[in-house]
């Protein structure tokens, strides 16, 4: 498993733990720090650090094949940590996600592909990955898990198309989700995302 940074509750004192994904260029020390603005004062906090800063090479828009096989491991990388959370005793739905363009794209990627009851899920500028979003690649129930996409109108790196469509097979796949379209935001997180996602998300 790729290196883990932990922050916030202990394992042995948080009833709930949250995952958080860097960007392209980012780092896990950095999506951490996002911690300081969200209700997660009683959640562990996760966050893997990938080698190069990098998820996989390409547009989260070409076609899978191009982003192999750094796609697949990224993705195996999250497997591998929810096994590992769970054997330290947290449920699947004590598990949150959030992640931010690129750690976005891979924790809906995720989740996607191994539908089941979360916590909640946080996509600050993401959607499901490759040229086409096919169905076969995703499986399971949310059965209401709370997802939250927000993104700008137009972003440099996310086409608005890709967010609607995601949130379609989000769900049809039973997530109740809240998709959030800011007009020219840019590739960033506002803090209009903060306040929704810890009304929706992180409420109690």
């Amino acid at each position: 498993m790729k290196e883990i940074i932990k922050s916030g509750k202990s394992f042995d004192r948080a009833e709930k733990v949250l995952v958080m994904l860097h960007g392209r260029g980012g780092t896990a020390q950095d999506i951490l720090l996002m911690a300081a603005h969200l209700n997660v004062a009683e959640y562990a906090l996760v966050a893997p650090q990938v080698v190069g800063n990098t998820w996989y090479p390409q547009s989260f828009l070409a076609p899978r094949e191009y982003n192999e096989p750094w796609l697949s491991n990224s993705l195996n990388t999250i497997k591998e940590l929810v096994l590992y959370l769970e054997k330290s005793g947290f449920s699947k739905e004590q598990i949150y996600f959030l992640g931010f363009s690129q750690g976005a794209c891979l924790a809906l990627d995720f989740v996607a592909a191994n539908a089941v009851r979360y916590g909640g899920v946080v996509a600050f500028t993401g959607g499901l990955i490759g040229e086409h979003i096919d169905h076969r690649n995703y499986h399971g129930d949310f059965d209401g898990t709370p997802i939250f996409i927000g993104s700008s109108d137009p972003d440099i790196h996310v086409p608005v198309t890709r967010v609607k469509e995601t949130t379609v097979v989000l769900e049809d796949m039973g997530a109740q989700v809240t998709e959030i379209i800011y007009e020219n935001m840019g590739h960033t997180i506002s803090q209009s995302e903060i306040k929704q996602v810890n009304k929706i998300i992180f409420k109690d």
